[in-house]
């Protein structure tokens, strides 16, 4: 399962709130996130997120490769052991983010991360939706290069996210994110026990 969503959306939240209540079911649980998740899914993530200005394919190809990386090392593994995986952001954060609020294009970004990771797909996303503005004012002082990018490409990514849904309802779950954290778990798990 992943979560995606803005900067600010609470699917961290969700990911931590998801994990703890799977552990009380007695279920083994990887709780991990994009880009990380391994040594050097770590060493990305810092470098794209804290280091300086990318070329748009050169961002799109660090986090593919980072997600390469993650698959082969964290998610396949826990998956082959039984284990539920939840993924606090996946390949739609790419598609949306790259692909699309970038210009780099939708199917061009979704063939890329779809050849590094082998095809595999969540069984369930979940997209916390909030406005732009709203998640942008949940932020601290401290943001990150993407989270410094102008509303006006903070709206592109929200448009992608909400086109990314409405295209693959069988996979994607939209959350209303404007609940607070445990009306909104609530619902998580309502659509995680037709999984289990």
């Amino acid at each position: 399962m992943t979560f995606e969503g803005l900067d600010g959306s609470g699917k961290s939240t969700q990911v931590d709130l998801l994990a703890g209540w799977l552990r009380g079911q007695g279920r083994t649980v990887l709780a991990t996130r994009e880009p990380g998740g391994t040594p050097v899914g770590e060493a990305v993530r810092e470098l794209v997120l804290h280091g300086d200005e990318l070329a748009p394919w050169t961002e799109a190809a660090l986090f593919a490769a980072a997600r390469a990386e993650h698959v082969e090392r964290a998610i396949r593994p826990a998956l082959e052991r039984g284990e539920d995986v939840i993924s606090d952001r996946y390949l739609d954060s790419s598609v949306a983010y790259q692909g699309i609020a970038r210009g780099l294009g939708e199917e061009r970004v979704l063939d890329l991360n779809l050849a590094v990771t082998r095809g595999l797909l969540p069984d369930r996303t979940f997209f916390v939706l909030v406005d732009p503005a709203e998640a942008r004012s949940r932020g601290g002082e401290y943001r990150d290069r993407i989270e410094r990018e102008t509303d006006a490409f903070m709206q592109r990514a929200d448009e992608a996210f909400r086109a990314l849904a409405s295209h693959n309802p069988e996979r994607i779950v939209t959350l209303a994110g404007d609940r607070s954290p445990d009306q909104i778990a609530e619902e998580v798990r309502e659509h995680v026990r037709t999984l289990l």
